[in-house]
């Protein structure tokens, strides 16, 4: 009976959760701005002020929770794939990057919004900080599994910065996926294939003919 009792109480908060993060990006997308007060974004929304702060201290804290939920999604579909963990380094890096974008793509304009705050990536943005911490930590044991194998290359001092590295890596591809107008995005997928495919040559061996090939690649699509 306390088990039920737990169970509900867990589905219930899930719930309010959900409610009011949708709420949240609903208001954002429709208004351009945060709303002016926790008290006015709740009352408009049918909900107590105290069913707020029960799960965001603040409306920053929320829009961390939201990005922070993106990659979450998007490790918990990775590792639920029985074949992922027989990928090389390189081809889970490849699937991480498809499988955040999809995520993004379905939040497109929420994320579309934010990003039109940021120029550069690389000073993370309040919202991205728990986004941040989970993308190098996952990059961190991805990359130690491809050091094990033999598939990325043990350098001292510069080894350990990879998945800072990698973070400035995801930078030039979310700004891509940004600006791309291309059908179903395919010019971010190629961006994706070739940039990641340079990065594992440039910390593995062979870097010169990926680099050609990408260099070719922006050169073509540039604006």
């Amino acid at each position: 009976m306390e088990t039920t009792k737990k169970s509900t109480r867990k589905s219930e908060s899930k719930a309010s959760d959900e409610k009011i993060k949708s709420a949240y990006i609903n208001y954002l997308l429709t208004e351009g701005k945060q709303p002016a007060s926790v008290f006015k974004f709740c009352l408009d929304n049918g909900m107590k002020e105290d069913d707020f702060y029960t799960h965001f201290g603040s409306f920053e804290a929320l829009e961390r929770n939201i990005w922070k939920g993106f990659i979450d999604v998007t490790i918990s579909r990775l590792e639920a794939d029985a074949s992922f963990n027989e990928f090389s380094s390189r081809e889970k890096v490849l699937a991480f990057y498809f499988t955040l974008l999809e995520e993004l793509r379905a939040n497109r304009s929420y994320v579309l919004l934010q990003l039109g705050h940021v120029k550069r990536i690389e000073f993370t943005p309040g919202y991205l900080k728990s986004f941040k911490e989970t993308f190098e930590t996952f990059f961190e044991n991805l990359l130690n599994q491809g050091k094990g194998k033999g598939e990325v290359a043990t350098r001292p001092y510069l080894d350990k910065r990879y998945p800072q590295l990698f973070w400035l890596h995801f930078g030039f591809i979310l700004t891509f996926w940004k600006d791309d107008d291309s059908t179903a995005f395919e010019k971010t997928d190629a961006a994706v294939e070739k940039s990641v495919n340079l990065a594992f040559d440039l910390i593995g061996k062979g870097a010169v003919d990926a680099a050609i090939d990408f260099g070719k690649f922006l050169y073509q699509n540039k604006r």
